[in-house]
């Protein structure tokens, strides 16, 4: 992310700290951030991209705790959330409780942001999710103390299906109707999502779904799905 464009969140986050009285007296004699980041730095996800985004986070907290922001301090405290879910929340407690964190950020998964994000809410403490990105996160919740800026899984998947159908003639020589699409997702929180977009953008476009099937993210072999794909011979597979 841009650094100027990254400055302002934490400013307009340490505003919001100091108006909603989450920092404490003595950060505020110091004018001091405690940021508690959680990412999978061992398990599944890390080599998934979840060890790649903590080092994109790492190098912004690195040059703000240089700088400062509009004159605080930054402060970052570390966690690994081992793509466990149960750990994620647990880390996110000893963070706020234990270590005096004014705010946690980060999470890859959003099968760790759904529960964390909840807690994280009934604590009326604050959290800045950089990565999951399942609607399921927010969806009727109204929470006031937990934020994501990006889109949502739903829009990821419509968006890849409208991409499709602008270049259906240009690139396969076939009309959208004729175009035959496989939808096929991880069953946790964030490929579900994913996969309802990719639902709703198909039938919008007026694609032909051959095939929509759901698999475990641990799952140690997918030969039996590749078989039903080569069968229902897609044109394009949504993943």
């Amino acid at each position: 992310m841009p650094v100027r464009r990254a400055a302002r969140w934490l400013a307009g986050l340490s505003v919001a700290l100091a108006a909603l009285g989450v920092a404490n007296a003595a950060h505020a004699q110091d004018k001091k951030i405690k940021i508690g980041v959680i990412f999978d730095l061992t398990g599944p996800l890390a080599g998934g991209g979840s060890e790649l985004q903590y080092t994109g986070v790492k190098i912004m907290l690195d040059h703000y705790a240089k700088t400062g922001v509009e004159g605080y301090k930054v402060e970052a405290v570390y966690a690994d959330a081992q793509s466990k879910p149960d750990i994620a929340i647990n880390e996110a407690v000893r963070l706020l409780e234990q270590e005096k964190v004014d705010m946690v950020m980060g999470f890859f998964s959003s099968a760790q942001c759904v529960p964390v994000s909840a807690r994280v809410e009934q604590m009326k403490r604050f959290m800045w999710i950089t990565t999951c990105i399942s609607s399921g996160v927010f969806d009727g919740k109204n929470y006031k103390y937990v934020f994501r800026p990006q889109a949502a899984g739903n829009q990821y998947g419509m968006m890849t299906t409208d991409f499709i159908a602008q270049y259906s003639m240009s690139k396969f020589g076939k009309e959208p109707k004729d175009l035959r699409v496989a939808i096929i997702h991880e069953d946790g929180a964030y490929g579900v999502d994913v996969s309802k977009g990719n639902e709703a953008g198909a039938k919008k476009a007026g694609f032909n779904i051959v095939l929509k099937e759901g698999y475990s993210a641990t799952a140690p072999d997918l030969s039996a799905l590749v078989t039903k794909l080569k069968r229902a011979k897609p044109d394009v597979i949504f993943h």
